[in-house]
């Protein structure tokens, strides 16, 4: 694979990730949605279709890594991808869920100007009835659609955060290193894509309760990225502080399953 295919595949197939995984996650948060309320199934099933498509597509070009932890494994992985490809990877991985977060925007465009113009969720007369949650969220620095783009933690406490955080990816690289990959064994193979894309349901409705599972830091550092530039009214904040636990967790959950693998498979 060439570093033009790596870059437009993974641009591509993050961007079609975030497009659905966000859409779904939009579908279900903002008002005025028809899918408004669907609930936690409906958001693990969303990602877990939005995997599955994104590796579908990507796969001929890339090998549909998809994500900065899976493409570290698989550069740790004896006999995986050369380091050289690892920012070619990344810079593709990022930039297309910028894309993909831009494009759920579009595609919502009214729904979010609908739910931040709401007193009810924004502050203001009504304000009483919100959930208090919603107001610890954004006193923590997270704004009332937030959770669209990026994840965050329901109770904030980053030794459990991060540790939820690693504990997800282990599985899901684990079940990639051993049953998702291709005959080169550099990128995702065609049963691969749908193994891969029930394990990521799996991990969603098991282990996503604490933090929203990011378990890709591309997934939540792109998006929080688009977040913090568009011009959504009264948005509130991006949320930094807890920006890197979706970034280091994943990477550290991928580094370990790549160790494991690497003793126990190899």
């Amino acid at each position: 694979m060439s570093s033009s295919d790596i870059f437009i595949g993974e641009t591509i197939g993050t961007a079609i990730l975030i497009l659905l995984g966000g859409g779904v996650c939009a579908a279900v948060t903002l008002k005025a949605s028809k899918a408004r309320n669907a609930g936690w199934l409906a958001i693990a099933f969303g990602w877990g279709f939005a995997v599955l498509t994104a590796v579908y597509t990507s796969a001929p070009l890339s090998g549909a890594h998809l994500n900065p932890a899976v493409t570290l494994a698989l550069a740790l992985k004896e006999n995986g991808i050369e380091w050289s490809q690892v920012p070619v990877y990344w810079a593709g991985q990022v930039l297309g869920a910028m894309i993909g977060a831009a494009l759920v925007w579009v595609a919502y465009y009214g729904q979010f100007h609908a739910h931040l113009t709401d007193k009810e969720i924004v502050g203001g007369p009504g304000a009483e009835t919100t959930k208090a949650k919603s107001v610890e969220a954004r006193e923590a620095g997270a704004g009332p659609v937030l959770g669209v783009f990026s994840t965050g933690p329901e109770i904030r406490n980053a030794v459990q955060n991060i540790a939820t955080e690693v504990i997800g990816t282990v599985v899901l690289v684990l079940a990639v290193l051993t049953q998702g990959l291709n005959g080169e064994g550099k990128g995702l193979g065609t049963l691969g894509a749908l193994i891969t894309a029930l394990v990521v349901v799996s991990i969603g409705l098991s282990l996503g309760g604490p933090t929203g599972y990011a378990i890709n830091p591309a997934r939540d550092l792109g998006p929080r990225i688009v977040h913090a530039l568009l011009p959504l009214p009264n948005k509130g904040g991006s949320d930094w502080g807890y920006a890197w636990i979706p970034v280091a967790g994943p990477l550290i959950g991928a580094a370990i399953a790549a160790g494991i693998y690497n003793v126990a498979f190899a």
